[in-house]
């Protein structure tokens, strides 16, 4: 049984608010608590713009905090039109370790095959939690997929806050966390021939973060960069945190994407964690992902 579930009925009781109808675009919500596909948009011809595009635009935007991660298909789009589009929502990130494609660093070269030692976000996190600014966007487009597998797993974080216990909330109210990604980033990508940098971001966050835009309160600790909770003792930040991931990565916060060739993804990281599934070996997963630079959470 899950642990969100009870003889009084669900701890967590999500109402999704459809909101006004979309006019541009058409969205077909994967399921009721994250998720959408998006269709009756071409990425490529709305970056170029016109008034039409200015709408869409608008309605994406309100796509993705509706629905917190969202997803098109069949988009044929070059490099420019990738970081074009990443620029219509903010200024671009530069990873701090990962190789880029091409000649811009703020295109990043996702990729696993047979020879791969490691394949891109393997276990559940929030991207580069580890700056002092973490990125507010990721937009992954894939190119080249396997026949089956390789999908990506995306979570609520609003919806983890909120199943938690009043006394839980408390506890965690004003709590902060240390990221580090000194451990993950180092040596990391050698099997590119990158070599590793003097040194890699970290940075304390809240544990409990509150959105920009949406003012929602969201969980915002993750197996792949947070060591430990400041301020209490390591065996009761251990526990807590060991506590947070479990209730995290429960699959009623969660979607999947299957994905297909020529198809995007476009994911709030202040509001969700995600992880993508290795299990296509020895078949190929290859694409580009452009990242929007985000703030200081708070």
């Amino acid at each position: 049984m899950s642990s969100l579930s009870g003889k009084q009925g669900p701890r967590y009781r999500h109402t999704a608010d459809d909101g006004a109808p979309y006019e541009t675009i058409a969205v077909e919500k994967l399921t009721p608590i994250i998720g959408a596909e998006i269709s009756g948009v071409e990425i490529g011809k709305l970056v170029e713009g016109d008034a039409r595009s200015n709408q869409q635009m608008d309605e994406i935007h309100r796509a993705l905090a509706e629905n917190l991660v969202i997803f098109f298909r069949d988009q044929t789009i070059t490099p420019k039109q990738h970081l074009a589009f990443g620029r219509k929502f903010g200024e671009l990130h530069f990873h701090p370790a990962a190789p880029h494609e091409d000649e811009d660093p703020a295109l990043m070269k996702i990729h696993a095959d047979k020879n791969s030692p490691r394949a891109n976000g393997e276990g559940w996190h929030s991207d580069v939690s580890c700056d002092f600014e973490p990125p507010m966007g990721s937009i992954l487009y894939i190119k080249q997929c396997p026949p089956r597998g390789g999908d990506t797993l995306f979570a609520n974080m609003y919806a983890a806050y909120e199943a938690l216990s009043d006394r839980m909330k408390a506890y965690l109210d004003g709590l902060t966390a240390l990221h580090d990604g000194e451990p993950i980033y180092r040596g990391l990508y050698a099997n590119y021939g990158v070599a590793d940098r003097p040194s890699y971001p970290n940075a304390e966050h809240p544990v409990v973060r509150t959105h920009p835009v949406t003012g929602k309160k969201a969980l915002y600790v993750n197996r792949g960069f947070v060591r430990h909770i400041n301020g209490i003792p390591r065996d009761e930040s251990d526990a807590v945190l060991a506590y947070l991931y479990q209730h995290a990565e429960n699959p009623l916060f969660q979607c999947r994407f299957r994905w297909t060739e020529n198809a995007i993804a476009f994911w709030d990281n202040r509001c969700t964690q995600h992880r993508a599934m290795w299990d296509y070996w020895p078949h190929t997963r290859s694409g580009t992902r452009v990242t929007v630079k985000g703030e200081r959470p708070v």
